[in-house]
């Protein structure tokens, strides 16, 4: 497995456990989403439809899904 694929596989896949990783991640790690996904090498839709689903949309302002 290499490094792309651990990367993807850390995400959790429960939308609101996924808000949770995502929002500390950003407050904590990233400046943007853009790079938090650049980092896991993962697709910022992927993201943003998943938590779409719980109604949830990045704030760019406020960097975090609320």
């Amino acid at each position: 497995m290499n490094k792309k694929e651990e990367k993807e596989m850390a995400l959790p896949n429960d939308p609101m456990i996924l808000l949770s990783y995502v929002n500390t991640q950003l407050r904590d790690n990233y400046s943007s989403l853009s790079e938090l996904c650049k980092s896991l090498c993962v697709d910022k839709e992927d993201i943003t439809s998943k938590l779409s689903t719980i109604d949830y949309e990045y704030d760019e302002n406020l960097n975090k899904f609320v």
